[in-house]
């Protein structure tokens, strides 16, 4: 068997991806059909793209998805753009995908939906409508400077209410840097904070005209804001982001200006009147009824008897006193008690009755070693007086009383005859007395 015509795996995968890689028809290919499994990723989408008869795996790298102005899901209809390939460690094609748009439902359209849904879901949509002020000071109006929108605010503003103050933000309503410059132009007059009221919009579009003013950017500077904000975008078949965010939606701007203003100036002060009318009567109301309560109030019996009023007071208080003091009576028993209790086991271990205990102890052997001292004592008087008389029985003065003497010669005691000479002068020692004698001859045994 000749092992050389046999490939192994990677070399055939190795083969077969060239031929892809280099195979003209499949550098760019426009496909179309459903998208499948589908899972938004960090980074890199891995997705499959299918019809009723195949099915192909898609992968679509972060830098072209990027690109992709709508969410993809599952199920959707779309058309891609890309070039197959083969992955080699799993053996399988797949289409490498560059764009991606939706297929039949239009792109700017799907936008809307899935913005509209994930707004909807953070509830934007469902935010308590601000009030718009009735008698508005200053009023911004965020709109192109040379649009009609303007001009009709300002005709409607004039004729309504001519006392109010009309403040033009000009933006860009158009274009791809539309969005951006609305939202700025509406938080700018915010952080000016002295208006009362905001009217935003433009006149009638294309989707595409319109499209700005469904940009997530200015529905959030919408919902941001601190001032409540009418909206007049397009006619009044058109519904945008904004509308649905905003405080108010007006079909016109001569809506709008109706709606940021009151009615006639006459109107309103004969308002004013019919509400000065109203308050006199309702204050006139309410002193009336307070009156009759406090008449009420004064002939009830706490204010006729006030001493009723804190009796039962006073009665418990005593009650609660004498509770109290029979508690502390019973508390301070309690505590004697325990403080006997450990008086009793403190002299049990006081260091007072230690000390008596070995002072006991240092008296009794103090006692054995007094009367040791006195025996000992008394056994060594009665060995001294013993030794004494035997020391009397043999001293020389006892021997001399019984007429013994002994002899000296220059204060040495003479022991035998040798040491004496002829006329040798000697000392004889009595028991009661010395003599001198004079030797006049000696004989030795």
């Amino acid at each position: 068997m000749d092992r050389s015509q046999y490939l192994t795996v990677s070399e055939l995968t190795s083969y077969l991806k060239q031929k892809f890689d280099r195979d003209p028809y499949l550098k760019t290919v426009y496909l179309t059909g459903e998208l499948s499994n589908f899972r938004l990723r960090q980074r890199h989408q891995y997705f499959s793209i299918k019809d009723e008869n195949a099915v192909i795996d898609a992968v679509m790298f972060e830098r072209q998805f990027r690109k992709v102005n709508f969410r993809p899901e599952t199920g959707m209809k779309i058309l891609v753009v890309g070039h197959i390939g083969l992955y080699e460690k799993s053996g399988r094609y797949q289409i490498y995908v560059e764009r991606m748009e939706p297929d039949g439902l239009g792109a700017l359209y799907l936008q809307f939906e899935q913005l509209k849904k994930k707004l909807g879901a953070e509830g934007l949509f469902d935010q308590i409508p601000r009030p718009i002020p009735q008698f508005p000071k200053r009023i911004a109006v965020v709109t192109s400077l040379d649009g009609a929108v303007i001009r009709d605010i300002n005709t409607t503003v004039r004729r309504r209410y001519p006392i109010a103050q009309v403040v033009l933000f000009p933006t860009v309503v158009q274009g791809d840097k539309a969005a951006a410059d609305i939202a700025r132009q509406i938080n700018r007059a915010n952080q000016m904070g002295n208006f009362d009221t905001m009217i935003i919009g433009r006149g009638g579009g294309s989707l595409e005209d319109l499209w700005p003013f469904n940009e997530e950017i200015v529905a959030r500077a919408i919902a941001d804001s601190q001032i409540p904000v009418i909206s007049s975008v397009g006619h009044e078949t058109d519904t945008t982001i904004a509308d649905l965010v905003a405080d108010q939606r007006a079909a016109t701007p001569t809506a709008a200006a109706e709606l940021a203003t009151p009615n006639r100036l006459a109107d309103v002060l004969m308002a004013l009147q019919d509400d000065q009318v109203r308050l006199n009567n309702t204050m006139k109301n309410l002193i009336n009824f307070d009156r009759k309560q406090l008449q009420k109030q004064l002939q009830s019996y706490i204010f006729q008897q006030p001493s009723r009023l804190y009796e039962n007071y006073a009665q418990k208080l005593d009650q609660l006193t004498q509770t109290l003091n029979n508690n502390v009576r019973n508390l301070v028993k309690d505590r004697l008690s325990t403080v006997q209790q450990l008086q009793g086991r403190l002299q049990a271990v006081s260091p007072q009755h230690t000390i008596e205990r070995s002072q006991e102890k240092v008296d009794q052997l103090q006692n054995r070693l007094l009367n040791s001292a006195k025996n000992s004592q008394q056994q060594r008087q009665q060995k001294l007086t013993g030794l004494i008389q035997q020391l009397d029985s043999l001293s020389p003065l006892k021997i001399m009383g019984r007429g013994y003497t002994y002899v000296t010669y220059h204060g040495s005691v003479v022991n035998t005859v040798k040491e004496l000479e002829d006329n040798q002068e000697i000392t004889l020692h009595f028991n009661d007395g010395k003599a001198t004698a004079k030797i006049t001859g000696t004989k030795e045994k």
